[in-house]
């Protein structure tokens, strides 16, 4: 396979640590050395010689941040923008809409005793220390938050509702709690799965049953209400909460039969070894053996910390080693020995960086790669999904690494630090 690769370079503000870009909405957002934000809404680097001033701006402290898609069967999608900062003794939650090009703070409604609305502020005060560090995950419709000093991670759904002025505002749902006994190293909301980058592999819990919650039906003579952990009716008419494909809250105006009576919807709370929802453990392929690994085993501390998306059904898992693994969470595969399998891809550079663009209208996906130094690989994984039977599925496992290309072009005499799909063939790097 032959490949041209080509370099051009784009200036950035000054004291850029970090970047985060949205190819739904095609938002860039620049984290600066003090922890504010630039956000650029619509971004194309393609058409700029200069770099343009910030559409928005978001304020200092930050500690992490996430792109948060709203989407329901009858309206388009909507674009968040989600900050989280410390307090004393608290969490800051701040949401940023995009409305017309710019991204404006919304306000967020809550009856959990743990969060508070802070209207002034257009945030969410989270009553859970912050500690050393909160990592922000988002997909459509549900956001994570992971504390390392609480060993705690929180998930959470959003709905846009209307509000008492004829306005905007945004429902906070916590759905889940999450007890972590092992460190994570990344977390990722993506589809249908919230997956964990563990020691040795990774963790999947399937979030739609996360979201879902503890539910317990009650007579019909209250009314329909949806009720919060610690009581409280979260709204008479609710937005769709949407994880993929199906539908957890019925849309507002809607009616739905297994809501007919009252649902209390209570926190549910679990242990991140707990096997109570169906999550598992995929561990790593032995590079000498062919066999999975577990730590048991190898006393080896190999660590998950990347996770991107190919497919609904399929990612790709860097490790601290440089090696990149093909993950495969396909349950309605037939004809496959087990619902999950994770395969070691063949490359020859140990890869530092990895980034990844879900293209729905290709065959093939790109997993562009960087050894961290001064250059960037590409490696075309074909999508099993599509015009393979069952036979040629189970076969492709096996021939993953040696189908896989590997294409090696040297480009801007930089350090890369960051690199971020805009397109399947287009690729931002953060350099230094």
């Amino acid at each position: 396979m032959s490949t041209v690769l080509e370099a051009s370079q784009l200036p950035l503000p000054k004291h850029i640590s970090s970047l985060l870009y949205d190819p739904l909405s095609t938002s860039l957002a620049l984290r600066h050395s003090d922890s504010s934000f630039s956000l650029y809404s619509p971004f194309s680097p393609l058409s700029l010689s200069s770099f343009p001033p910030p559409t928005s701006n978001v304020p200092s402290p930050t500690s992490s941040a996430a792109f948060l898609h709203l989407r329901t069967s009858r309206t388009p999608t909507t674009t968040l923008f989600i900050t989280s900062s410390p307090l004393s003794s608290a969490t800051s939650l701040r949401f940023y809409i995009l409305r017309d090009g710019r991204f404006l703070k919304i306000k967020a409604i809550s009856n959990h005793r743990d969060l508070a609305s802070d209207l002034n502020n257009s945030a969410v005060i989270f009553k859970v220390n912050h500690g050393v560090s909160m990592k922000l995950s988002a997909g459509i419709n549900v956001f994570s938050l992971y504390s390392v000093s609480n060993s705690k991670i929180w998930v959470f759904a959003v709905s846009l509702i209307g509000d008492e002025d004829n306005g905007h505002a945004l429902k906070l749902v916590k759905c889940a709690v999450i007890d972590c006994c092992l460190p994570v190293f990344t977390i990722r909301v993506l589809f249908g799965f919230l997956i964990l980058g563990e020691e040795n592999g990774v963790r999947v819990f399937p979030l739609q049953q996360l979201v879902k919650g503890n539910q317990r039906k009650e007579k019909k003579n209250i009314g329909r209400k949806y009720n919060l952990k610690n009581g409280g009716d979260v709204s008479k008419a609710n937005s769709g909460v949407k994880t993929g494909d199906s539908d957890v809250l019925p849309s507002k105006g809607e009616k739905n039969e297994k809501h007919s009576d009252s649902v209390k919807l209570r926190s549910l709370k679990l242990k991140q070894v707990s096997r109570d929802i169906g999550s598992f453990f995929v561990a790593f392929e032995d590079k000498d053996i062919g066999n999975s690994i577990s730590i048991k085993r190898t006393g080896r501390t190999v660590k998950a910390i990347s996770i991107q998306a190919l497919s609904s059904n399929y990612f790709a898992v860097l490790d601290t080693v440089g090696d990149v693994h093909h993950l495969c969470l396909s349950y309605s595969l037939e004809g496959l020995d087990r619902p999950c399998f994770m395969k070691r891809l063949t490359q020859t550079m140990k890869v530092l960086k990895l980034a990844v663009f879900h293209d729905i209208s290709t065959v093939s996906q790109i997993i562009w790669m960087s050894d961290g130094c001064y250059s960037v690989h590409l490696m075309m994984v074909s999508d099993m999904n599509t015009s393979l039977d069952k036979t040629e599925k189970k076969d492709a496992i096996g021939k993953l690494s040696q189908t896989s290309g590997c294409n090696h072009s040297p480009l801007l005499q930089y350090f890369y630090l960051r690199l971020t799909c805009m397109r399947n063939n287009y690729l931002l790097n953060l350099t230094s």
